[in-house]
């Protein structure tokens, strides 16, 4: 995705932290049209912004979204939960792959449409804990490492339909997500930045602050990334000849 100016985009988890200094950000390179998804939607003075009643985990919801929007270039899937636990609880765990895993997966389905159209790009945002998990959120940070999956799963997937698929990988960032870990915190403006700078550059892992950045040239130049690159070219090999 050469640029963001005149292309239409939507955001889930748009109200708030990284959602909203992307909402922001994507005004400011000059979007044609923004989608705002969340579960309560807001007003935006900026004619340009649509908000819409979007709960990821809400079948009918999501359906609706999508037919309310008639073109689409840009999806961002920036909804999350993060919940402090320790594995005791498995409904925690489930209510993370509710929102992290199947909630994203829902709503690339229902805008898959729209973005083949458009031969555009779909953005999910999750985590250097999903390469490494972080025990204080373990169950974050497993739904985080199964989106990833997804990510790179889709990224073969829907080549042949014309849509990239990238994946944000966010350190610590100043949101409510983090507060009371007493790290140094990107901002979310900052993030924002980044990641329209690594979809305009079509980087498929966007390392998007210091923290996450410093794990950038070991994972695009490492073992695991090549594994994914002769998985990806396999399979592609197997659906050129079937």
């Amino acid at each position: 995705m050469p640029t963001i100016t005149g292309k239409a985009v939507l955001i889930t988890g748009s109200n708030r932290g990284i959602g909203r200094a992307l909402l922001d950000e994507a005004l400011r390179r000059g979007a044609r049209r923004v989608y705002a998804g969340a579960r309560v939607p807001q007003r935006h003075p900026d004619e340009r912004v649509t908000p819409l009643t979007l709960d990821v985990t809400d079948p009918d919801q999501v359906r609706r979204a999508a037919e309310a929007v008639d073109s689409l270039d840009l999806l961002i899937n920036n909804a999350g939960i993060a919940i402090y636990d320790d594995l005791t609880d498995p409904a925690v765990l489930e209510r993370h792959f509710a929102v992290n895993l199947y909630g994203v997966h829902r709503v690339i389905e229902a805008f898959l449409p729209l973005l083949a159209d458009a031969k555009g790009a779909i953005a999910n945002n999750l985590s250097v804990n999903g390469l490494a998990a972080f025990p204080l959120i373990p169950a974050y940070s497993i739904s985080k490492a199964a989106a990833f999956s997804m990510t790179q799963s889709l990224r073969t997937l829907l080549a042949p339909r014309g849509v990239t698929v990238h994946a944000v990988l966010t350190g610590i960032v100043d949101t409510d997500m983090t507060r009371g870990v007493e790290m140094p915190k990107a901002s979310p403006e900052s993030v924002a930045r980044a990641v329209f700078d690594g979809l305009e550059k079509d980087e498929e892992d966007i390392f998007p602050d210091p923290m996450a950045e410093a794990l950038a040239a070991g994972w695009r130049g490492g073992p695991v990334k090549a594994l994914e690159l002769q998985y990806a070219d396999f399979a592609q090999g197997v659906a050129a000849g079937s």
